[in-house]
């Protein structure tokens, strides 16, 4: 009997404590259990994903798959231009815009003698060179008209609409900012004896950058300055918002353009310049071009140089620089070019009947032939997947 008092008394004083402390350490442990298979499972998910990732990324695709397709009727003398996803036409009666099954967004008739036509995201200008109307549309319709009194020479378009336009005069040019529907915003005067005749326009997507390149003679050498404009808060002090500026010796910029709202890019013979800044752009990076540019294209991201090649195996070769100025590859090729498009991860070449896709790597990822001639390729939303445009059909392709 005492055996068992002693026992009652003893458990009386700690009631269950060797059971309590046993039980937390086995939700202890078990917590850490799931914890540590939770963590197992989501590196087993990540390591699927990135292997999934790596294989898809490295895929040669062989094949070209039409999975629709629509008839159209394209006139003879129309323009043919891919528009934010959409097949863009203009002549000098009008313009259009169709979808991928060939329905018509909108139609806009015009007169002009020698329409130009310049993008930005999901807008488009087109006018007159030499004329005086310039028509704004974006991918659901007309956003508007403008009308100016003096010839154009140049103009490009914003993606909120904002035009800057290079209207000629006798001993002066200016230069005029208007919104979609015509109205001034701002305008300033240039000379050839003060800054030199412009030669390329071009404005940021947000309208607030304009870029300006000038020829001009300086004591008997010929010279380009290539001026920033900013309409901003930043350039309300300064005057005709000039804000930055630089100047090229015996050199020739016919090509600027903005590839984002503080980066942009400019080619002259000798060089490509790469400019940064959302409010007073300076030069991050040049480098220097011995051969002879035969043709230039870009993106949002990269821009492309077309030199002939001096490989026996190839005819032309593309440089690529990341719109930081960084050098990326080159990239040889053997058949003639009607476009070469920037798309994502995707640099894409082709012509009637033959179309080479890299990726930014350099890897080539399909080499064929179209089954009808192809007019314009059109990359869609989903990747690999395009709209291709031949004289009686768009067909929606997709690579397998």
């Amino acid at each position: 009997m005492a055996n068992v008092r002693d026992y009652l008394k003893r458990k009386k004083d700690r009631p269950d404590q060797e059971y309590r402390i046993s039980y937390r350490e086995k939700i202890k442990s078990h917590k850490f259990t799931i914890f540590y298979r939770t963590i197992l499972v989501l590196v087993l998910i990540g390591a699927i994903a990135a292997a999934m990732y790596i294989q898809w990324k490295n895929k040669i695709y062989t094949q070209m798959a039409v999975v629709a397709s629509a008839e159209i009727h394209i006139t003879q003398d129309a323009h043919l231009l891919p528009f934010a996803g959409y097949l863009l036409t203009y002549s000098k009666d009008g313009a259009g815009c169709m979808d991928i099954k060939g329905n018509a967004v909108w139609n806009q008739t015009f007169e002009m003698q020698n329409p130009m036509v310049d993008m930005c995201q999901n807008v488009v200008a087109i006018g007159d060179y030499n004329g005086r109307s310039i028509y704004v549309m974006d991918t659901g319709g007309v956003m508007g008209n403008i009308t100016t009194n003096k010839p154009v020479r140049d103009f490009c378009v914003s993606s909120n609409g904002v035009v800057a336009v290079v209207l000629d005069d006798t001993d002066t040019t200016w230069i005029y900012l208007y919104d979609a529907k015509g109205k001034e915003l701002v305008y300033f005067r240039t000379t050839m004896k003060d800054s030199g005749y412009p030669i390329k326009v071009s404005i940021s997507p947000n309208a607030q950058l304009v870029c300006v390149s000038y020829l001009f003679v300086d004591s008997g050498q010929m010279k380009s300055s290539v001026a920033f404009y900013n309409f901003g808060d930043v350039g309300q002090n300064s005057t005709n918002n000039y804000v930055s500026g630089y100047d090229y010796l015996d050199a020739i910029v016919p090509l600027t353009d903005f590839l984002d709202n503080k980066s942009l890019f400019a080619v002259s013979d000798d060089r490509i310049m790469f400019y940064g800044g959302a409010q007073k752009p300076v030069v991050i990076a040049e480098s220097l071009i011995s051969e002879t540019v035969q043709s230039v294209y870009y993106g949002d991201e990269y821009v492309g140089l077309v030199f002939i090649s001096s490989e026996s195996s190839s005819r032309y070769r593309l440089d690529v620089y990341h719109k930081s100025g960084e050098f990326r590859q080159s990239i040889e090729f053997d058949i003639d070019y009607r476009d070469i498009l920037f798309r994502e991860d995707q640099i894409i070449i082709y012509n009637e009947s033959e179309c080479r896709i890299y990726n930014s790597n350099g890897t080539e990822k399909y080499s064929g032939r179209f089954e009808k001639s192809a007019l314009v390729l059109i990359p869609q939303s989903n990747a690999y997947r395009y709209m291709i445009v031949t004289p009686d059909s768009i067909d929606t392709v997709e690579l397998q």
